[in-house]
């Protein structure tokens, strides 16, 4: 059932967008509005804006650690299996992982407060999704090597560990400049999850020790647990095989995107804080929240323990008796005593949680900006650091995981030219690589504004050996405070 799962997901995953981990390049990046998504005390230097539906905000990564393909399939006149042994079953490690994710922005409209401006007010929609595979290693082991020359050694069941999900986002957020030191934010989410896999905290051991009636013992304790919803219902449609079966597959996701299925709430919440006149630190936490998954549900259970050293065969007077029966015997006394079971109990899942924090030292000329005349209601004073042209400075980035946080450090470097281009380069340590190098830039002409985020640029001169990579891209028409 797992490996159904994974490949369904993989699947889905090719034609649908997934949801992007740390998005360094875009966090603070204030030119781009899609920034607010990041941290809803953002500073927001517009009079209102509005994404262009289906292209204001579209990211993809995929990544993997401790292995890459060219590792594996490098012309280097080393045996592929050896290949195989040492840089997989033996090279990774329980916390290595194999996983894409993304994100589709549907529509997003943001506007300044007409009463109280400022209040800078956001709302839209996106679809956002991920999937993560652990390296199961000692079953990895086991499967390799088998388990004759491992006697005594326990495998852990606790190395499998895989989540996976597809979920739409309705959100609504207020970001209020209090004065020009502090500005603090808001979101709140409603989520509709499409379908949802989740397999951690798995508990058991397989392990071979000599036997008394047979050669070899074998015993198993198991508590897996595979949590599923909406899967179930996709892999009956695609089952079918039918001339309508793409059609009813469409209309399914479409039906549990549009709050029609599982249900959720969420809240953001961030703040940005001038301490110093050039001196600027920043920080969110997103998706404080969960989903009550109480429809489309089917959970998968292997629970128990058993002992065995095989079918005992007394010679010569059970060749008589040796058939099939005896096989479905041993088959029969394995699955009482590790039963595995299926049910349907709701359950409540955690969002996988983010913090985001940032310094930020701003120099150079301020660029010529318009000033509060206060004769209108939809006019703001332009804070100092909104004004220069280049900054320096370090971010942060933690995200809740099956297997602990998962952290990256980067450094970065703004340089505004002019009042049309915006260039962002950073540089971020993580667990995928530690030579990410980003490149982003923000281009307004006119009301129309784009901009590209590309991560791991070092790793487009060689991408199957490379171990993560990365890009988002969006339209945006708006309305500059200046205006």
């Amino acid at each position: 059932m797992i490996k159904r799962v994974l490949v369904l997901s993989a699947t889905l995953f090719g034609v649908m967008t997934l949801y992007a981990q740390n998005k360094q390049l875009l966090y603070d990046f204030y030119e781009i509005p899609q920034a607010l998504l990041l941290n809803p005390g953002m500073k927001t230097p517009y009079a209102w804006h509005s994404g262009v539906p289906l292209l204001s905000g579209f990211s993809i990564q995929a990544g993997t650690s401790g292995v890459s393909v060219n590792d594996i399939f490098a012309n280097d006149g080393i045996d592929f299996t050896t290949k195989v042994r040492e840089e997989v079953v033996n090279g990774l490690r329980k916390n290595d992982e194999f996983g894409g994710s993304g994100q589709i922005e549907i529509f997003s409209v943001g506007f300044r407060n007409a009463n109280r401006p400022s209040d800078y007010i956001s709302f839209g929609m996106y679809g956002e999704g991920f999937i993560a595979q652990y390296w199961p290693r000692d079953l990895a082991i086991l499967a390799f090597e088998g388990n004759a020359n491992n006697l005594n050694r326990r495998f852990s069941l606790n190395h499998i560990a895989t989540q996976g999900e597809v979920v739409n986002v309705f959100h609504f957020g207020i970001s209020r400049e209090l004065n020009q030191k502090w500005t603090v934010g808001a979101r709140v989410k409603l989520y509709s999850s499409v379908f949802e896999f989740k397999s951690a905290n798995n508990r058991g051991y397989f392990v071979t020790t000599p036997g008394e009636s047979n050669i070899l013992r074998n015993t198993l304790v198991a508590d897996v647990t595979l949590r599923t919803s909406g899967v179930q219902e996709i892999i009956d449609i695609l089952e079918e095989d039918t001339n309508a079966t793409q059609a009813d597959l469409a209309n399914l996701l479409l039906r549990r995107s549009l709050l029609g299925g599982n249900l959720g709430i969420g809240f953001d919440f961030g703040f940005t804080h001038n301490f110093r006149r050039n001196s600027v630190i920043t920080a969110s936490i997103l998706d404080l929240g969960f989903i009550y998954h109480s429809n489309a549900v089917k959970n998968y259970t292997l629970n128990g323990a058993a002992t065995n050293e095989g079918i005992e065969i007394i010679l010569p007077d059970d060749f008589t008796n040796f058939n099939d029966e005896i096989w479905q015997e041993l088959v029969d006394d394995l699955e009482a005593q590790v039963p595995f079971e299926t049910n349907e109990r709701s359950y409540f899942s955690l969002r996988p949680f983010k913090a985001y924090a940032s310094f930020r030292y701003n120099f150079g000329e301020p660029r010529t900006r318009t000033k509060d005349c206060g004769c209108g209601v939809n006019t703001i004073s332009r804070t100092d650091d909104l004004g220069y042209k280049s900054a320096v400075g370090g971010q942060f980035f933690m995200m809740n995981r099956a297997r602990g946080p998962q952290v990256a450090v980067t450094g970065f470097f703004q340089q505004r030219i002019g009042n049309a281009l915006a260039v962002k380069t950073t540089y971020t340590v993580d667990k995928y690589t530690f030579s990410n190098v980003g490149l982003g830039a923000s281009l307004q002409a006119g009301p129309v504004n784009f901009y590209i985020l590309a991560n791991n640029l070092l790793g487009y001169a060689n991408i199957p050996n490379s171990n993560y990579a990365s890009l988002q891209f969006g339209f945006n028409i708006l309305s500059w405070n200046d205006n």
